[in-house]
């Protein structure tokens, strides 16, 4: 353990997936085509809390939504890639664009999509519903499923690796 504690203080900047990850997977359709997706709300509060920390958050989905969008936006998320059916073309643009390194980022998959980034971050970190070939090539696997707390696992693995857990923990008493 002390050793993805090593990789999670280094971090600056997590991207997460969606499907999978910040949702259940669940994809709900109306008969009007109208897409709808459940977002968890603790784990939008622990990706805020990050942010305060000065940690930058990032989203690489492979699919289109404007549900995401308005979730993002509600959460302070500036760098949203949506159709990104080669993440990792779009991770190594937000590393340029950021001028992160690589070893300074985190990526949180759930399926096989996900694996080229994770090959690429510095630390990899799968849900724990994920595609068993997900975890096995993670670097740390959340002990809540996607959707349903995964995102705020990782979020608090950073803070707790930075030291910052405890002070963002504490506003609220």
């Amino acid at each position: 353990m002390q050793d993805i504690l090593d990789k999670a203080a280094q971090i600056k900047l997590v991207v997460f997936d969606v499907d999978g990850v910040l949702t259940d997977g669940s994809l709900f359709f109306s008969d009007d085509g109208l897409e709808y997706k459940a977002f968890y709300s603790r784990d939008g509060l622990g990706m805020k809390l990050l942010q305060q920390t000065g940690v930058e958050i990032g989203i690489i989905t492979a699919r289109s939504s404007q549900v995401v969008m308005h979730r993002m936006k509600n959460l302070g998320i500036e760098h949203v890639y949506q159709g990104n059916l080669d993440k990792l073309s779009g991770f190594e643009d937000l590393l340029a664009k950021l001028k992160f390194t690589p070893e300074q980022t985190a990526y949180v998959g759930d399926d096989v999509v996900d694996l080229p980034v994770m090959h690429r971050a510095g630390l990899a970190i799968a849900v724990a519903d994920a595609h068993p070939l997900v975890k096995q090539h993670a670097h740390w696997v959340t002990s809540q499923p996607g959707g349903r707390g995964a995102a705020r696992d990782v979020c608090e693995l950073i803070m707790q690796a930075q030291g910052t857990l405890t002070k963002q923990l504490h506003s609220f008493l």
